[in-house]
C-alpha cells in the first residue's frame, strides 16, 4: 500500500515495549501512518473519536476499560470503524467475542511483522483476516456447547475455588442446583473434575485470569 493517501492508524496497547514495537513496524511501511497512541481503553475511546484513523490496531486486555468494551463503545459512534484486535489471548471464546462485537480481523502477538501488515491491508479493503492461531481456535469452536449466562457464573465460582454451598448461598440457588450446573459445565468442556473445568475454561477464554 504505497500509494496515495496513508492508512492512518491508531495504535492501543498498554505494554510501552509492545505498543512502540507496533508503532515502529508501522512506521517502516511505505502507505501507514501511525496518528496516535493510547495505553488504557477509555483513552483510546477519546483518541477514536478525536483522530477518527482508518484502523484502530487495539489490543484487548487493557487498564479502565477493556477490549471488548472499547470496541463497542466505538462501534456504537462509528458502525462503519475498522477494528483490528491484537492480543495474548488465543481461546476460541476471545475470537469469537472480538468478531461478535464488530473486529474486522483478529491476530495473536505471537504474529509475525508480515502478517501484521497483511491483516491491517486486509481490513483496510474491507475483508477480514484472523491470525493462523486464531483461525484454528475459531475451527473448533463448533465442538463445544455454549455455557449458559448460569453455568458462566457458576464456573466463575469454581475459578475463585467456591465450594458448591458457597456458590448456592451467593447465587440465591439450591446447593443441588449448583451441583447440576457443574455437572453441565464439566460435560460441555469435556472434562471430570473441577480443576480440569477451569484450566479448559482458562484456555479457551471462557475465564481470565485476574489483571496484574
Amino acid at each position: 500500500m504505497s500509494q496515495g493517501v496513508p492508512v492512518r492508524i491508531l495504535v492501543v496497547d498498554d505494554h510501552p515495549v509492545v505498543r512502540s514495537g507496533l508503532v515502529s513496524i508501522l512506521d517502516r511501511q511505505l502507505g501507514f501512518e501511525v496518528v496516535g497512541e493510547a495505553a488504557d481503553g477509555a483513552v483510546a475511546v477519546s483518541e477514536y473519536l478525536r483522530l477518527r484513523p482508518d484502523v484502530l490496531l487495539l489490543d484487548l486486555r487493557l487498564p479502565v476499560l477493556d477490549g471488548w468494551q472499547v470496541l463497542a463503545k466505538v462501534r456504537e459512534a462509528d458502525p462503519h470503524a475498522r477494528v483490528l484486535a491484537i492480543s495474548t489471548y488465543g481461546g476460541d471464546e476471545d475470537v469469537h467475542r472480538a468478531l461478535a462485537a464488530g473486529a474486522r480481523g483478529y491476530l495473536l502477538k505471537e504474529s509475525t511483522e508480515e502478517e501484521i501488515v497483511a491483516a491491517l491491508e486486509a481490513v483496510v479493503r474491507g475483508g477480514a483476516k484472523l491470525s493462523p492461531g486464531a483461525a484454528e481456535a475459531m475451527a473448533m469452536r463448533h465442538q463445544f456447547e455454549p455455557l449458559t449466562a448460569r453455568e458462566a457464573e457458576v464456573l466463575a465460582g469454581l475459578a475463585r475455588g467456591e465450594s458448591n454451598k458457597e456458590i448456592a448461598f451467593r447465587t440465591g440457588t439450591a446447593e443441588s442446583t449448583v451441583k447440576g450446573h457443574v455437572a453441565n459445565i464439566m460435560g460441555k468442556l469435556g472434562v471430570d473434575d473441577r480443576t480440569a473445568a477451569v484450566t479448559v475454561a482458562l484456555r479457551r477464554g471462557l475465564l481470565h485470569l485476574p489483571s496484574r
